[in-house]
C-alpha cells in the first residue's frame, strides 16, 4: 500500500474565513478524470491521467489525508467502489480493469477489453455483485470477480462514452448519440434504445436515484431530463447551461461549453452539473430551477461527486482536453476541491400551490 506524504492535511469547511471550499493536499500530477466516494465511509477515490488511482480520507472538518495509491499502465479514465466499500474498481487507457482491495492494499487486473475502458460501474443485484465495464471497443462486459472471463458481453452500436447504474436501471451513452436503457433483470438485452434528445455528442448520462429516469449532458451546453416509462414522457425536458455571452453587453450566450459531469444528490434527488467553462450549478429538476451557482473555477471542471450522505461535494479543476493539445498550457491548475453542502443548496424547492 503506497502512502503519499501522509503527514500533510488540510482543514476547513465552515471555518472563520467564511465557507470557502477546501483544496485537497497532494492532488494527482496530471488531469483528474474521475471521482468516487466510498458508499460506507468518507474515502474518496480519484482517477487521473497520470496513470494512478489515489485514495484520500476526508475528516469531519474537511481535513484530507492520502491513504493509498495504485497504478494502471495508461491514463485512468473511471473509478467506482463496490457496495461494501472494500474494493475500488478502475478502468483505463491500458484496456484493463483493475481492482484495489482496501483491506490488503493489493491491486489486481480483473477485466480486459480490446480498447480503453471508459467506464466502470458496480452492479449489486439480488444474485450478487458484478462489475460492468464499458469500452471504446463497442462492448459492455459483465465480470464476476472470482472468474477471469466475462460472464457476458453486450455489443453496442458504437463506442461507449458514458454509463450509469442505479439498480435495476442501467443507461449507456455511446458515440453517434445512441442511448441504451437496460433493466438489469435482463442485463444482456436493452429494454429500449433511443437517439439522444440532444443534437450534439453525449458527454455524460446519470441515473435518477429513484431509478425511473436519467439526465443526459452534451458537449453543447445542454442537459436533458428523460424518464424511462412512456407514461412519464410529459415530464421530459431539456435546458441550456454552461454558456456565456461573447461580450458582457450582448446577452447572446454564444460561447458554448461541454457539460462534463452530472451528479445526483443521494438524499434529495437534486443534481449538479459542471462544465468546461469552470462553473458548477445545483439544480432541482422537479421545480425546474437552479438552486446554486458556484464561483467560476480557474479551469474546466471535469468531474464531480457527492459523498454517501450528500454533505460533501467533491470536484476537480483540471484541463479536460476539450481544446486538444494546444489547450494544455504550462501552469494550468490541477486541483481537487471539497465543498460542504448547505441544506438550502441541495434541498428541493417546495411545490408551488
Amino acid at each position: 500500500m503506497s502512502f503519499f506524504s501522509a503527514s500533510t492535511s488540510n482543514t476547513l469547511v465552515n471555518n472563520a474565513a467564511g465557507d470557502k471550499d477546501i483544496e485537497v493536499a497532494d492532488p494527482p500530477t496530471d488531469s483528474i478524470s474521475s471521482l468516487a466516494f466510498s458508499p460506507t465511509a468518507d474515502y474518496l477515490a480519484v482517477g487521473s491521467w497520470d496513470n494512478n488511482v489515489r485514495i484520500y480520507e476526508v475528516g469531519a472538518n474537511g481535513q484530507t489525508q492520502g491513504k493509498a495509491m495504485y497504478g494502471h499502465q495508461g491514463p485512468v479514465l473511471n473509478v467506482c467502489w463496490n457496495k461494501d466499500g472494500s474494493k475500488i474498481l478502475s478502468g483505463g487507457a491500458d484496456n484493463a480493469g483493475r481492482m484495489f482491495d482496501v483491506t490488503t492494499g493489493q491491486s489486481s487486473q480483473v477485466a480486459q477489453h480490446d480498447a480503453p475502458i471508459r467506464v466502470v460501474r458496480w452492479i449489486e443485484s439480488p444474485q450478487g455483485g458484478v462489475l460492468a465495464t464499458g469500452s471504446w471497443d463497442k462492448t459492455i462486459k459483465y465480470w464476476d470477480l472470482r472468474t477471469p472471463n466475462p460472464v457476458s458481453t453486450v455489443q453496442l452500436p458504437e463506442r461507449c462514452y458514458t454509463m450509469d447504474v442505479v439498480y435495476p436501471l442501467m443507461v449507456v451513452g455511446t458515440a453517434e448519440r445512441h442511448i441504451l436503457v437496460f433493466n438489469l433483470a435482463n442485463p444482456t438485452t436493452p429494454f429500449k434504445t433511443l437517439v439522444s434528445p440532444l443534437k450534439w455528442q453525449t458527454r455524460v448520462v446519470s441515473c435518477f436515484p429513484s431509478a425511473n429516469g436519467f439526465a443526459v449532458g452534451s458537449i453543447e451546453g445542454r442537459v436533458a431530463i428523460q424518464y424511462v416509462e412512456e407514461k412519464d414522457a410529459s415530464n421530459n425536458f431539456s435546458f441550456k447551461c454552461h454558456r456565456r455571452d461573447q461580450m458582457p453587453a450582448s446577452k447572446d450566450q454564444s460561447l458554448v461549453y461541454a457539460v462534463n459531469d452530472i451528479s445526483f444528490h443521494p438524499v434529495h434527488g437534486t443534481f449538479s452539473t459542471c462544465g468546461s467553462d469552470g462553473t458548477i450549478n445545483f439544480w432541482d429538476k422537479d421545480a425546474r430551477t437552479r438552486l446554486k451557482s458556484f464561483e467560476q473555477a480557474p479551469g474546466p471542471v471535469p468531474c464531480t461527486t457527492f459523498n454517501r450522505s450528500g454533505t460533501i461535494f467533491a470536484y476537480a479543476v483540471s484541463y479536460d482536453w476539450s481544446k486538444g493539445h494546444s489547450g494544455m498550457t504550462p501552469g494550468h491548475p490541477n486541483k481537487l476541491m471539497l465543498h460542504a453542502c448547505k441544506d438550502e443548496e441541495v434541498k428541493r424547492k417546495p411545490a408551488k400551490r
